[in-house]
């Protein structure tokens, strides 16, 4: 999710835990049943196995989701993130009326999940996917599953996992980094698409809630900042917006392959990692923020950052410099004023104003957009020209070279 591709290795801080375990053949358990601290449970396929860890030289106890075919132990989701048990009495249940709790050796609640309906008789298990679910006994209809770890990510994204909205139930998913290596208690860098769901989305990695990158929004075939979602040999990206949910996901070609998004604090960015079973290590994919041009309103309004030129940024044609001053200084966060004012409203028998067609940028932020599915261009031109706040219009769907139906309205 980065402007171009790189393979370059890293040493990756992966999530390590120590513990001796004994491994259960089962991938599942019933109603009022219980795991305990020193079992886990491993998938059908035994991609994934879930049960209880440390991080680090802590004694601190908790529950989650690990990888288990590769030696690097690497958790990719954490049920108590900020409220670890400080003993190995920790038990993991399913009420009858289909909760998961996590207590303690008190037998306090440390953590829960309650089902989105009555249960009759729930199970929960453990999926290839790496997904925890509580389902109904004999329903494996995926739409039917009472509540599902995919849906409360930590700050790892598998395949087939969703970013986004799903309106019916007001849930938008997210990637929250942990603090720190052995803290898995969120930071405040998160990443995922923002919490109003009525404009045209797009992917925001943000620190705290200051903006810090984004992805540009989806054109049919990629987000248009982030060229490597690209169809390519390794992975298929998947965006769906049909009223009810909004949402993007990825899966991987070769089952052979393993490959994780990862949002990391230290680092201030989000990574796809490569399993590389030749080097027993992980490699880096893909970063995001790739660049400086990378790092959200760099240039400000009306320029144009160009990558690994000693300028930086430039205005648009038709631009200059609002502080002609701080540009000289390399400061170019207050962008670019027109070098001259629009003829608006324009008088109907002139037609001065037009556009300059940009190819190969980012599209602007969609916070500040107006979207419409039904308009084509040349509508969109029109309606364009006759408002004055009006400052450029695209194709939203750039697949057929453009001939979809639809745009997006910068206002």
């Amino acid at each position: 999710m980065a402007m171009f591709f790189s393979m370059m290795l890293i040493t990756v801080v992966i999530s390590l835990f120590l513990f001796q375990t004994v491994s259960s053949s089962i991938d599942f358990i019933g109603s009022s049943q219980s795991i305990k601290d020193g079992t886990t449970w491993v998938s059908k396929e035994e991609m994934f196995e879930f049960g209880f860890f440390s991080l680090g030289n802590s004694k601190n106890r908790y529950v989650g989701i690990w990888l288990k075919k590769i030696p690097v132990q690497t958790v990719v989701w954490v049920a108590n993130r900020c409220n670890p048990i400080n003993d190995s009495s920790g038990l993991f249940t399913v009420n009858p009326n289909g909760s998961l709790v996590l207590s303690s050796q008190n037998k306090s609640v440390v953590w829960f999940a309650n089902s989105s309906k009555l249960a009759k008789k729930p199970i929960a298990q453990l999926l290839d996917t790496g997904n925890l679910v509580l389902r109904e006994e004999g329903d494996i209809n995926t739409e039917n599953y009472l509540w599902q770890s995919f849906d409360y990510s930590s700050d790892t994204a598998l395949p087939w996992m969703k970013f986004g909205w799903d309106s019916r139930r007001g849930l938008n998913r997210r990637l929250t980094a942990w603090k720190n290596w052995d803290d898995p208690c969120p930071g405040d860098l998160s990443f995922g698409f923002p919490d109003e769901p009525d404009i045209y989305p797009e992917m925001y990695l943000m620190e705290g809630t200051t903006t810090y990158y984004r992805s540009g929004p989806w054109n049919g075939i990629s987000f248009s900042g982030s060229p490597d979602v690209r169809p390519n040999q390794l992975f298929d990206s998947h965006f769906v917006n049909d009223g009810d949910e909004f949402y993007y996901m990825y899966n991987i070609k070769n089952n052979s392959l393993i490959s994780i998004i990862v949002l990391n604090q230290t680092k201030s960015a989000c990574q796809r990692l490569l399993w590389m079973e030749g080097d027993r290590s992980w490699r880096l994919y893909v970063s995001a923020p790739k660049d400086d041009c990378d790092n959200y309103g760099r240039c400000g309004a009306n320029s144009n950052c160009i990558i690994g030129d000693a300028m930086g940024c430039e205005c648009l044609k038709g631009f200059k410099p609002k502080s002609p001053q701080k540009w000289d200084l390399r400061d170019w966060s207050e962008g670019c004023v027109r070098n001259n004012r629009l003829n608006c409203p324009k008088e109907k028998e002139k037609d001065e104003d037009g556009f300059l067609k940009l190819d190969g940028i980012k599209m602007p932020d969609t916070r500040d957009t107006w979207f419409n599915g039904s308009m084509n261009l040349k509508e969109f031109r029109v309606k364009c020209l006759d408002n004055c706040s009006c400052v450029a219009y695209s194709n939203h769907d750039i697949r057929e070279k453009g001939r979809a139906v639809g745009s997006g309205l910068v206002i």
